[in-house]
Parts: structure tokens; C-alpha cells; sequence
């Protein structure tokens, strides 16, 4: 799997700014997680993983997401009793979690919306980062 030269430089920016270095499996684990966007679990990663880089280990691709997730190239999305799952988009979104079918999906949230949360705020309060989690049925599962 290659990583197109826009995210090449993407990535090879954010682990010179923490003093890392690219390596054939960190672009590899990217490269999938920029693929197909569906918040896949550390499991799911190195199931993938090893179908374009059989020798692979689990410790690697565990390895790989906590440098990709420390230098902020992806984030990591939790919710209750749920293996943590990885997701590469890295605008101001958040999540449903469909509590029947277990599909995680973005949802955008507006620069309005943003403001207003950061507004609700006590004053002197800042926040870098907005995280909001919905879940229940998606509209495929409803009754």
C-alpha cells in the first residue's frame, strides 16, 4: 500500500516534528487507515496489515498506531466496553456509534456549532479540542 505524496509529506512532517522517522510500516498502517475510513480496531489493522506486509506483527501495528496517533495523524475513538478503534479524519467531527450493527460514522460538525460549544464555556476556559459521541441505531437498524 502507498501513501499518496500529499500524505507522504503529511506523515514524514509530523514525526520530524517529534524527532521520528518514517518507516515502511508506519506509511503502510496510514496508508490503510486513509484507505477505507471505517474506525477499525488494532485487530482489524493488522488483519489488513499482513494481507500487503505478511511479516508484520501485532506489536508493530500497536506500535504504529500510538506514534500515529501521538504525532495527532489520527485519532483514537472510544466508547464504553468497546476496543479502541482509529479514525484519520482529523477535522472537528464526532461519532455515532450504531449500538446494533457496530459501524462508527463521522459527523461534521459546523465552525458555528464549534464556536457556540467553545461559547458555553465557564469563563477562562479554553478548549483545543472538541469530543462528542453519539450512539444508538443507525438508520438502517431502526425498528
Amino acid at each position: 500500500m502507498q501513501l499518496s505524496p500529499q500524505y507522504k509529506e503529511l506523515l514524514d512532517d509530523a514525526l520530524g516534528r517529534s524527532s521520528q522517522r518514517s518507516t515502511k510500516q508506519r506509511e503502510h498502517i496510514f496508508a490503510l487507515l486513509l484507505e477505507k475510513r471505517d474506525h477499525p480496531t488494532a485487530d482489524e489493522v493488522y488483519a489488513r496489515a499482513r494481507s500487503g506486509m505478511p511479516s508484520i506483527s501485532l506489536a508493530t501495528v500497536y506500535n504504529c498506531l500510538e506514534t500515529l496517533t501521538e504525532t495527532r495523524l489520527i485519532r483514537q475513538v472510544n466508547f464504553e466496553r468497546e476496543p479502541t478503534r482509529y479514525c484519520p479524519n482529523l477535522t472537528q467531527h464526532a461519532h455515532f456509534y450504531c449500538k446494533e450493527s457496530g459501524e462508527i460514522v463521522d459527523i461534521e460538525l459546523s465552525d458555528e456549532l464549534v464556536s457556540q460549544l467553545k461559547a458555553a464555556l465557564p469563563e477562562g476556559f479554553t478548549a483545543q479540542h472538541i469530543e462528542i459521541a453519539y450512539d444508538g441505531k443507525c438508520g438502517d437498524c431502526h425498528d
